[in-house]
């Protein structure tokens, strides 16, 4: 089983797509408008360059994206996207780069399960948990 999460933007969707590219590394693998898929003649004009589907590929994993019809948009709620990483600098570089123009809702810190870890949403709308892997019971 794989469990790959997809994110939701109102029109917004290859910019994030490129920052996130930019910020964890991978490879977009898939960046479809609605005007380039099956369903262009079902959309508006205006709107036919919104992202239908994006992936954003890194190892074995992969960041599902799509622009969702205006009508249709609802800002993220009752979740977080989780980075945890294994370098603590990594990991505040990361929680940084998210919160550009963001909302921090944690700064990150120290914490008694993580030598590093902060809660965000980033300008996008998505709210992100990063982490640092290290325990700090193992030091």
């Amino acid at each position: 089983m794989r469990l790959s999460p997809h994110l939701c933007f109102d029109g917004n969707c290859a910019e994030a797509f490129r920052f996130y590219q930019k910020l964890f590394g991978g490879s977009i693998t898939s960046m479809l408008t609605y005007g380039e898929s099956a369903l262009a003649q079902n959309v508006p004009l205006h709107l036919r360059n919104r992202i239908l589907h994006a992936t954003l590929q890194f190892r074995s994993q992969e960041l599902l994206g799509a622009d969702v019809m205006p009508q249709d948009y609802q800002q993220p709620a009752g979740f977080f996207v989780i980075l945890s990483m294994p370098d603590l600098a990594r990991a505040r570089e990361t929680f940084d780069g998210l919160s550009e123009a963001g909302s921090v809702r944690m700064p990150f810190q120290k914490t008694f399960w993580s030598d590093g870890f902060g809660v965000l949403v980033d300008r996008f709308g998505i709210p992100w948990e990063v982490s640092c892997e290290r325990n700090v019971d193992s030091n």
